[in-house]
């Protein structure tokens, strides 16, 4: 139904929508205003063509601007190339381009803890609560994470994928640093980000911290 409205250029209305999937007007509304409700429509009361003189008019249905991308598992390719943009803008002398882009994704990991720790507050954060606070940030940016361990977090999908196979080293550097500058952000002790490659999966893990 979403198809033919966006196709259709003009408002339709319910037995429009019902009949181009041919199910019954009470289902079709049932799901138009679910469309409604998550931004993808916009519905009002109008008629379409003519003008009607007489009763109610019929709540009709448009597309929204809103843009919808489904990914699974989880794709954020807009961040890698965000951050490959900004490494080539702050690119400094005597510096390579992949090491522009590591610092980049290091800097970023560091605002993106720095700014939670700001809003939260959460005060001093050792391994066992730390780890925690990784494993919601880490799943909300993609990354799966998996405790295998009570001391170990494991991160199951690499975000990235499938660039990181034209360029491991490159992604999985960014991945490494972009990890370290949350914690650093987040000043969580006890817990760093390792490189530990397994075929299919992030590159990256967290562990209890070397003492």
């Amino acid at each position: 139904m979403f198809a033919f409205i966006r196709r259709a250029r003009r408002p339709v209305t319910r037995d429009e929508a019902a009949a181009s999937v041919g199910i019954s007007r009470k289902l079709a509304a049932f799901h138009l205003d679910k469309l409604v409700d998550a931004g993808l429509l916009r519905a009002r009361y109008g008629t379409p063509g003519a003008i009607r003189k007489v009763g109610r008019q019929p709540k009709v249905y448009e597309p929204t601007d809103a843009e919808i991308r489904v990914s699974i598992p989880d794709r954020r390719h807009e961040l890698l190339a965000d951050l490959l943009l900004e490494a080539v803008l702050t690119e400094g002398a005597g510096e390579t381009a992949a090491d522009a882009a590591v610092r980049t994704a290091r800097e970023r990991g560091r605002e993106l803890g720095r700014a939670q720790r700001e809003e939260t507050r959460p005060g001093r954060l050792g391994a066992e609560r730390g780890l925690t606070v990784c494993e919601r940030m880490l799943g909300r940016q993609g990354f799966e994470p998996v405790r295998e361990t009570p001391t170990r977090l494991r991160l199951a999908n690499c975000p990235f994928h499938p660039l990181a196979a034209k360029a491991p080293d490159l992604v999985c550097g960014m991945n490494h640093a972009f990890v370290t500058g949350y914690l650093q952000g987040m000043e969580i002790t006890g817990v760093q980000a390792v490189l530990a490659p397994r075929p299919g999966e992030c590159c990256v893990q967290l562990d209890p911290a070397d003492t």
